[in-house]
């Protein structure tokens, strides 16, 4: 792995020239995740999971983009920017990586929030460099069996695994949607993403009480191995 921040010029070129170099473009978010959890969760568990796949796959590693779109939060605290701002951040990031002789870019997103503007991301880069730029949007919560939630379970263990910055003596439960049938799940996912304290009044998304270290090392392995499965088959055309 090489991380683009922390690298000199001359052995940078060289290293490009040598070989098609991979990057990745870790994207997180600034907003508020319980009493518990930092605000900057999102950004952190994107930042460790792109760490490790660049280090496993030996990909090049550019800073985290620590802001994303998170409106839907407010009252509750949130750092945002707009959908087209990211668009544009990512797009300029990604041809300038190009300009560079690097055509083939992951975007490994944190933020459920960042979904929209990072959709159709690769297809509209692939059209205007005529195809010479590969770009690959993956939301890291798709490559895990349990259920997505916000400051519960997963995330809670997810951060014990890697930050020594949780307070599990203030973790309350939040929504719980165990007994809720998918269509319940769904009207409530789309409310939440309009207002989120709306859904869940202490900004939590399920149950953080139970989370341990434990479990959040064994997601986050799921996590890291079926991502990098996917970049190469990606990057080859094959499953591996």
């Amino acid at each position: 792995m090489t991380q683009i921040s922390s690298s000199f010029d001359p052995s940078l070129r060289k290293n490009i020239k040598s070989k098609k170099q991979v990057a990745i473009i870790p994207v997180g978010s600034i907003e508020q995740h319980g009493p518990h959890l930092p605000i900057s969760t999102d950004t952190d568990i994107v930042t460790e999971i792109a760490n490790r796949i660049a280090q496993k796959n030996k990909f090049l590693l550019l800073p985290t983009i620590s802001y994303g779109i998170s409106y839907e939060h407010a009252p509750f605290f949130n750092l945002s920017i707009k959908e087209s701002t990211l668009r544009a951040i990512l797009t300029d990031l990604c041809q300038s990586l190009m300009d560079n002789g690097i055509k083939s870019v992951f975007v490994i997103n944190g933020h459920h929030g960042n979904v929209k503007p990072i959709k159709n991301l690769g297809v509209k880069l692939k059209k205007t460099s005529k195809n010479k730029l590969k770009v690959f949007p993956l939301s890291y919560w798709h490559f895990m069996k349990r259920e997505f939630d916000h400051a519960g379970f997963v995330e809670t263990s997810l951060m014990l695994a890697i930050s020594k910055n949780v307070k599990m003596n203030l973790a309350k439960k939040g929504l719980i949607t165990e007994k809720m049938n998918k269509k319940e799940i769904a009207r409530l996912g789309r409310l939440a993403s309009r207002s989120f304290p709306k859904v869940t009044k202490n900004g939590v998304w399920g149950d953080p009480t139970r989370a341990t270290k434990r479990d959040g090392q064994k997601i986050l392995d799921e996590i890291i191995e079926n991502i990098s499965k996917r970049c190469q088959t990606c990057l080859t055309g094959h499953s591996s």
